[in-house]
């Protein structure tokens, strides 16, 4: 692999202030970012990336390319949590396994943004369209996690109302802001858009850096809860999505010719929900374990795949 990527990527800013976060809490400092501004911050973020992805649409064609990439998400997001519940079902119990086989299954917007950075820096184009695949791939990986919980169950728990587990994945407020924002990018006039672009694009990385720090700090803390779980919740949160990345960064090349597109498929297989998943983990699965998928999720899988698995699925698309 050329070192250059992977050196260029854990020297980026935003990267930095993520490891910053993380050693303030080692060092038990009173750093944080207030809660109200790191939700400002993430539906900023959310907003920025959705209403360029809908300006980059609107610029392109709709042809074949874009239904298959939809497709192909829409797969991904009902296989992965699939095979990842029947491996996490013993050791973890249905509720548990159910819950981080959707969070798996599921996409981190965060991680996305990140990953759009990272084609940025290295000037590599992706399509408008794969906002809409990130979109498309939140909610379905949630139903089929309450499915198979349900299914396992065999009736000895009152069964969940998928149309309310459907109505919250669907409404949930950083789904409903990246399709929103998407819809708007998709319809709004070019030059009336121009207007906004610096709060848009040019702010964009500064505040990147800031949500990172935030990410950060919130990961510290968790890693402690985290590591009472044992070795499989380890190992499955650094394989399972490595293995979901690079497959992908090769599968993907018979849906796209495009090395952003196809790296940006490769990120939302490996990536996990963080944000989504947990919150409608809370109506569909209470009895599975926070302490256990979000950790998994945010102080695992998060990190590796901004460090070590960007420059990873990059290369083998560049490469194999």
């Amino acid at each position: 692999m050329d070192l250059h990527l992977l050196v260029d990527n854990l020297t980026n800013p935003a990267l930095l202030f993520f490891f910053f976060g993380i050693l303030a809490v080692q060092l038990k400092s009173d750093l944080e970012i207030p809660p109200s501004s790191s939700k400002f911050i993430s539906l900023y973020l959310l907003f920025s990336i959705g209403f360029k992805g809908g300006l980059e649409l609107s610029h392109s064609d709709l042809d074949l390319e874009i239904l298959w990439s939809l497709l192909f998400g829409l797969l991904l997001a009902i296989v992965v949590p699939i095979y990842s519940f029947i491996f996490l079902r013993r050791k973890f119990g249905v509720e548990n396994a159910g819950a981080i086989a959707a969070a798996y299954g599921s996409v981190s917007a965060v991680t996305f943004v990140t990953a759009v950075s990272f084609l940025e820096m290295e000037q590599i184009p992706f399509g408008g369209h794969m906002v809409a695949v990130m979109a498309l791939m939140e909610a379905p990986s949630i139903i089929v996690g309450v499915l198979l919980m349900s299914l396992c169950k065999n009736g000895r728990d009152k069964d969940v109302s998928l149309k309310s587990v459907l109505h919250h994945s669907l409404t949930n407020g950083s789904v409903l802001l990246i399709l929103g924002s998407l819809l708007i990018g998709f319809l709004a006039n070019d030059q009336q858009a121009e207007g906004i672009t610096p709060f848009t694009t040019d702010i964009f990385k500064g505040f990147l850096a800031v949500f990172l720090l935030d990410m950060g700090i919130t990961s510290g803390r968790k890693l402690s809860s985290f590591l009472d779980n044992g070795w499989t919740a380890l190992i499955f949160a650094l394989v399972v999505p490595l293995i979901n990345g690079c497959s992908v960064a090769y599968l993907s090349s018979f849906i796209t010719d495009s090395t952003g597109n196809q790296f940006l498929f490769a990120i939302l297989a490996a990536s996990a929900s963080y944000i989504a998943v947990p919150a409608a983990m809370r109506l569909a699965a209470p009895k599975a374990n926070p302490s256990l998928y979000v950790p998994m999720a945010l102080a695992i899988t998060f990190p590796f795949n901004i460090t070590i698995g960007m420059p990873v699925y990059l290369f083998i698309i560049q490469n194999i």
